[in-house]
């Protein structure tokens, strides 16, 4: 049996009918782009997340960068992140002009750890930008605390927390301004790429809109005369037709989604205890979606090795701390700078996780695991 860390056919076969009959609509409707797929699904996903205006981009990075020029944020600013996360969340910051400055994280949860984000507080400080890693919320009443004493933006990374709670709030509705991802993985993804800025602010909203399609301002709506005139520098960044109607159709499904990962998870968290893997925590103040399941252990290697060895192929989210990046080193940071950072990176790997991972392959997947930490494979 192969058993990889995330598959979509399954899952395609089961709904590939609604799937069909959305790009279906779409092809003949006469419209692919800026049409009624692309705002009812804005208007229902920002209801989702419990917000007033989403706003459909080309990706979360696109999201991340418009939302903090939409914010204000550029050259001589500072952005205060975790080094933990995927390389778009700090691109999209240098992107800006902005610089990014990292927090370490904790060991609880691996998510930005908020009682050291005064330590890096400076006059130059504008937003602070917490991660929902791996499926759940970072703690965002310490985080709304701090950016309020220090007159700090907050802007939400959301692309792994479709749907996670906090406090019985959505992710992506606390901050100024939220991204979302809706790559093929996520909890919420599409047969393509996809992204969303959620905020609660018209001002914000008006501006990012612009900024994602050449800073045109009201393109598409019929009481703008001025269609194609550019008020200000944007991007061409902008969520099709297509993916707009299959994401409408799979909003449908989301807690269904959620449901499944996690009873896959509870699964986990009952067989793999006791096992030398540390499983991962779910804070009470929220609702973990489990987009990762993410375990440590300070042999990680020689487990992924002999888990491929019997078809099972894993994930390590991430292995190479970003501000130890070649990439990055214009930011000077050092090896140390983050140390639970940069141990975790060597210990974390991912189980599968999807809603479609059916029981044989989850049993497979705990029964070679059990035989190669007890040491029989």
């Amino acid at each position: 049996m192969e058993v990889k860390v995330w598959n979509y056919l399954e899952e395609y076969k089961e709904e590939k009918e609604e799937i069909i009959n959305a790009i279906e609509r779409v092809f003949e409707s006469g419209t692919l782009i800026f049409g009624d797929n692309l705002k009812n699904f804005e208007d229902e996903f920002s209801k989702y997340c419990n917000s007033q205006y989403g706003i459909g981009v080309g990706n979360c990075t696109d999201a991340i960068r418009i939302a903090l020029e939409a914010l204000g944020i550029g050259k001589g600013d500072e952005v205060i992140t975790v080094s933990n996360t995927a390389i778009p969340t700090v691109s999209a910051i240098v992107q800006s002009g902005a610089t990014p400055v990292f927090v370490d994280i904790n060991e609880k949860d691996y998510l930005l750890d908020v009682n050291k984000i005064e330590d890096v507080i400076t006059n130059k400080t504008k937003c602070i930008l917490p991660v929902h890693l791996f499926g759940q919320c970072a703690d965002m009443d310490v985080i709304s605390q701090i950016a309020k004493i220090h007159d700090c933006f907050i802007l939400e990374d959301c692309a792994q927390a479709h749907g996670s709670l906090y406090k019985g709030n959505k992710a992506g509705s606390f901050g100024n301004i939220s991204a979302f991802s809706f790559y093929p993985t996520k909890v919420l993804g599409t047969y393509g790429d996809g992204g969303m800025i959620v905020t609660n602010n018209e001002t914000i909203y008006e501006l990012s809109t612009s900024l994602r399609f050449y800073g045109i301002e009201g393109y598409g709506k019929p009481e703008v005369t001025r269609k194609y005139y550019s008020e200000r520098h944007g991007y061409n960044s902008r969520l099709d037709e297509l993916h707009a109607s299959i994401l409408l159709g799979k909003l449908g499904h989301i807690e269904e989604y959620i449901s499944n990962r996690r009873k896959i998870a509870e699964i986990y968290n009952s067989e793999l205890s006791n096992l030398g893997l540390v499983l991962p925590n779910e804070n009470n103040y929220g609702r973990h979606v489990y987009y990762i399941y993410c375990v440590r252990h300070p042999d990680r290697d020689r487990i992924l090795n002999e888990l491929r060895n019997h078809d099972i192929y894993l994930n390590i989210s991430y292995p190479y701390p970003i501000h130890l990046m070649n990439g990055y080193k214009q930011l000077g940071y050092k090896k140390g700078d983050l140390p639970i950072t940069e141990k975790f990176g060597e210990e974390l790997f991912s189980l599968p996780m999807y809603p479609s991972l059916n029981e044989l392959e989850i049993e497979y997947i705990i029964n070679t695991l059990k035989k190669i930490l007890s040491n029989k494979s």
